[in-house]
């Protein structure tokens, strides 16, 4: 179920190239919107349950396209299988918007790339998985044992510091690793690993197999959990401002329509199992969704300044970042502030 990590290519310079910047040039005065002529905005994603908010997103805006026989505004899912991967493509302009990690988000504002967080994506998802025939039952049993982590700028990592310092203890007790998401249930499996931290359904899939359980689980020690938070370059929210707001109506709709109904969670399921999304098993989506209902959830995406101040702290004493970054820097509320939730057709 290992989802393939794309390869996107620069835009070439042929003679369509050339005539589609042409003519997104003359917009201005023919009083049309940009996204008509530059086609769909794509937006970068990992195949993560902290991530569905985006396939959502993407699909309702298209059958509301559809529906209107428009195309003003449109947006594609591009799949990453790593964040190292979706962080070089944001930062080479190769994407204009992500599902990103916030403590990296700040990191690379701190470092002078033009990025702004928009929206959250979602709430909790994380979880910490051992293996179901381990004796470990807390984390003094960890003690020395190899435990995989996304990134050391995923929240993940700071959740894995927060369960280690509650029984007096630090990373320097366990062996760090860093991994795709996707491969770590097979790790796990192989004993390559002790344990991972990661957001689902990576947990869930290795669950509902049989061999790992869940040791900590967000939901139940760290309720306001954020990780995954859509990410623009600052030069689209120049440029066209319209779409980047269209897109957070959508995402801020999605949250809402995940959590109004079992039923809108059953269709999400079908939608990013799909391989233009996710390219998943539905099963074990369903197991994130109702194992329990709160194991992830999106109808929460408010951006309080508070909780993003708490994960800067934090990654400050992870080490991830070396000093404070101020949040005008890395944020722009605007969008959320003005929000007005699209309605989800699906």
């Amino acid at each position: 179920m290992t989802p393939e990590s794309p390869e996107p290519s620069p835009p070439g310079l042929g003679r369509r190239e050339l005539l589609r910047g042409a003519l997104a040039s003359a917009l201005p005065a023919l009083g049309l919107p940009a996204a008509a002529a530059s086609g769909p905005l794509v937006v970068g994603g990992l195949p993560v349950t902290c991530n569905l908010t985006l396939p959502v997103a993407c699909t309702a805006r298209a059958a509301a396209n559809k529906a209107a026989g428009s195309s003003a505004f449109a947006f594609e899912y591009s799949k990453y299988n790593g964040w190292p991967e979706i962080k070089e493509s944001l930062m080479t302009g190769r994407i204009q918007a992500a599902y990103m990690l916030a403590p990296l988000v700040m990191d690379l504002a701190d470092k002078r790339i033009p990025v702004k967080i928009v929206s959250l994506g979602h709430r909790s998802g994380a979880v910490i998985m051992v293996r179901t025939d381990s004796p470990y039952k807390k984390f003094r049993d960890l003690a020395g044992k190899r435990i995989a982590i996304p990134s050391r700028f995923a929240v993940d990592f700071l959740f894995l510091r927060k369960m280690l310092a509650q029984e007096g203890m630090s990373p320097k007790d366990v062996q760090i690793i860093e991994m795709p998401p996707p491969d770590m249930p097979a790790a796990l499996y192989a004993k390559a690993v002790d344990g991972y931290c990661t957001g689902e359904p990576f947990g869930a899939a290795a669950q509902r197999a049989g061999y790992a359980r869940p040791l900590r689980m967000t939901r139940d020690e760290w309720r306001n959990y954020i990780c995954c938070v859509l990410t623009v370059r600052e030069e689209l929210i120049k440029e066209n401002r319209p779409l980047v707001q269209d897109l957070v109506n959508h995402v801020q709709g999605a949250g809402n329509w995940l959590d109004l109904q079992p039923g809108n969670r059953e269709k999400a399921i079908q939608i990013a199992a799909g391989r233009k999304f996710f390219n998943q098993d539905p099963n074990i989506l369903r197991f994130v969704m109702e194992n329990p209902s709160d194991r992830v959830t999106y109808g929460d995406l408010r951006m309080i300044r508070a909780e993003f101040d708490e994960l800067m702290q934090l990654s400050i004493e992870a080490g991830t970042l070396k000093s404070p970054v101020a949040y005008e820097k890395y944020v722009d509320e605007s969008f959320v502030k003005a929000a007005k939730a699209a309605p989800i057709a699906l």
